[in-house]
């Protein structure tokens, strides 16, 4: 008996023989696989830094742009599509799944790590706590935020307002059309798989580490490869349980249990800790990171050569937001459809970069304010001996530091957990050609697989190894991303011409054109018509007035035809070759019964006009024939007034 599967064996297989051979030829040969890693970490840093460094910096402007252009007013899905979840909801599953277990390891140990040694200038000042916030914000601000945006955005538009597969080749639709269907298509996939594993695995590998160590920091329990690896297991195992429950049931509350864990966490050493001076740096690191925002993004340290604090920092964090992006950004491109491009934006840029500022100045220039001037010694021994027990010598300052370090535990495994089950799902979508709900033992089996390559990797070449395939994995996913942001600008901008032209709409000149009196008008206004009236009208009235148009149609060499979806349903296609083809259809839409109108009955039936972006919000119930051909004929002529424009060039013509 065989196991029921939705597997795209184009994408699954190949994807599996890769990680298996680069996993597998690292285990085997630990230390020409070490040498390897080395040297490619070299040439990467000397040779590519900068298409790293502009490529997210270019990321962020076009989405800057697109944020304050009117192209921001377009909805992901059609124009009458409403928000899945409520906003706290995708917030939280959004931050659970771009944040994670960075913040916990990062949070005291990065501000510290460049407080005690900067990139440049002297070490331990008040100049080196101002740039050491500033470099931190830069990581972990706007621009890895972008990195998710860019692809969270494409997958979301292309999928809900062109009806595409979940998955990133559906982004080069406008630029090769069907052939997404092809190899091309599966190889984007396959890419997309891989930095996936591989920027999950790295977080996983911090992720553990910093649990081991705090396990052995709270119970005298061993640091070492074997614990880390039994942790990797357990994990695993808690996260192959969260997938197998699905989105709703397992992830989604995960993700709410990570926010409050983490809110609360925050409020506390803020509480706690100094907390004037905490908000006072809040608000200058803020101030510094926005007014230097230019420079930091383009500063390559040419005229000063710094290549090894470069590429162990800059360049490992923008590899690994990039690697971390088909992941991220599929899942929140599932989380957010019928949001407009503008509210995603702020939501998913300036929403969780907003907590990422406060939760560094609170962890970070209270840790450096220890430092510098409470002198703190023993917090600064550990940051530069063993990072991944930075945050619990941290709370040895604060009231209740074994209760800050048992919740520090809770929340660790909780984002372990969430990243590896989101992972999971992730890259079971992709190797399932976009499939929404597949075989619960696909998503356990990349569960699994995440837990074995990053328990490989970490055993044979510790963090240096997790970084370096991050880096290498996220390149070829980071000119994808360029393909992207082109791809997606040019369908908008022809959505943007059809949406206009459709909203100069007005019932009115229907009227005018089927001759109907003022008084007919008057009566369909103040008609609440019941379930079988407005049912009986798509039969007797749409249906009749497309069939005859769709003829018309015919008769004048278009390819037009009728759907006829259910009894609530009927709509006229126009097929065209290689443009938008045309869709009007008419659907009952049914609503409660407002305070002003005089009815018996409790609720009533629209007939409303959808076109292939989505509904209208407008009612022909009520129309004659005439006036249902009429209005499909306007809506027709102004498909094809956007159509001139969308394919037409211009011409300048010569004078004589």
């Amino acid at each position: 008996m065989s196991l029921p599967s939705s597997i795209n064996k184009h994408v699954f297989f190949p994807s599996l023989l890769i990680i298996a051979v680069l996993t597998f030829a690292t285990f085997l040969w630990p230390q020409s696989a070490e040498q390897f890693f080395s040297a490619m970490q070299s040439w990467f840093v000397a040779q590519t830094s900068w298409i790293y460094i502009l490529c997210v910096g270019l990321f962020l402007i076009f989405l800057v742009l697109l944020m304050c252009s009117r192209l921001g007013d377009i909805r992901l899905g059609p124009d009458h599509a409403e928000a899945e979840y409520s906003f706290g909801s995708w917030i939280a599953m959004l931050g659970s799944a771009g944040l994670g277990i960075g913040l916990m390891f990062y949070g005291v140990a990065e501000p510290a790590m460049h407080f005690l040694s900067p990139p440049e200038g002297e070490a331990g000042t008040v100049e080196a706590a101002k740039q050491a916030m500033k470099i931190t914000f830069f990581h972990w601000g706007l621009h890895g935020w972008a990195c998710f945006a860019i692809v969270a955005l494409t997958m979301a538009y292309f999928t809900y307002r062109h009806k595409l597969p979940l998955l990133p080749r559906s982004a080069l639709f406008p630029l090769i059309g069907d052939k997404i269907y092809g190899p091309i298509g599966h190889a984007v996939d396959i890419f997309a798989v891989i930095g996936t594993l591989f920027g999950i695995c790295t977080s996983l590998g911090l992720g553990v580490m910093q649990v081991n160590a705090g396990l052995n920091y709270l119970f005298d329990l061993p640091q070492n490869t074997t614990m880390q690896m039994a942790l990797i297991a357990l994990i695993t195992l808690f996260a192959s349980i969260s997938v197998f429950l699905g989105l709703d049931g397992g992830i989604k509350r995960l993700s709410k249990l990570n926010i409050i864990l983490a809110i609360g966490l925050l409020l506390v050493v803020i509480l706690l800790g100094p907390t004037a001076m905490i908000m006072q740096s809040f608000v200058q690191n803020t101030g510094n990171y926005f007014s230097e925002i230019v420079n930091l993004t383009f500063n390559l340290y040419a005229y000063e050569p710094n290549e090894g604090w470069l590429g162990g920092w800059t360049l490992f964090y923008w590899g690994w937001w990039v690697s971390w992006a088909p992941f991220v950004g599929m899942f929140i491109a599932r989380i957010s459809r019928g949001r407009t491009i503008r509210e995603f934006l702020i939501g998913i840029l300036f929403v969780p970069a907003a907590f990422v500022f406060l939760w560094f100045t609170a962890f970070g220039n209270t840790a450096i304010d220890a430092i510098l001037n409470l002198g703190d010694s023993h917090l600064q021994e550990i940051v530069n001996t063993n990072s991944t027990l930075a945050l619990f010598t941290f709370f040895e300052s604060m009231p209740y530091s074994s209760l800050l370090s048992m919740i520090s535990m809770v929340l660790l495994i909780t984002f372990f957990v969430t990243s590896s089950d989101s992972g999971s799902l992730v890259i079971d979508t992709l190797t399932s050609g976009g499939a929404d709900e597949s075989p619960a033992w696909q998503r356990i089996f990349w569960a699994v697989t995440e837990g074995i390559v990053a328990a490989i990797l970490l055993s044979v070449g510790g963090l240096t190894a997790l970084q370096m395939m991050t880096v290498a994995s996220a390149f070829p996913i980071m000119l994808l991303m360029l393909v992207f942001c082109y791809s997606l600008f040019k369908a908008l901008r022809n959505d943007y011409l059809l949406l206009t032209s459709v909203q100069n709409h007005s019932t009115s000149v229907q009227y005018t054109q089927a001759s109907v009196s003022w008084k007919d008008r008057i009566a369909s206004l103040v008609n609440n018509p019941k379930k079988h009236e407005a049912s009986n009208f798509i039969e007797t009235v749409a249906m009749p007035a497309l069939k005859e148009l769709a003829e018309e149609m015919r008769f004048q060499g278009l390819t037009s035809r009728i759907q006829m979806l259910d009894e609530e349903r009927v709509r006229l296609v126009v097929d065209n070759e290689d443009v938008e083809d045309f869709a009007y259809g008419i659907r009952l839409r049914k609503f409660s019964m407002a305070s002003y109108m005089n009815e018996e009955h409790d609720e009533y039936y629209r007939a409303e006009v959808f076109l292939l972006q989505g509904g209208q919000q407008y009612d022909v119930l009520g129309y004659t024939q005439e006036q249902i051909i009429a209005d499909a004929i306007t809506q027709y002529e102004k498909h094809m007034h956007f159509l001139h424009l969308a394919t037409s060039e211009q011409v300048e013509l010569n004078p004589a």
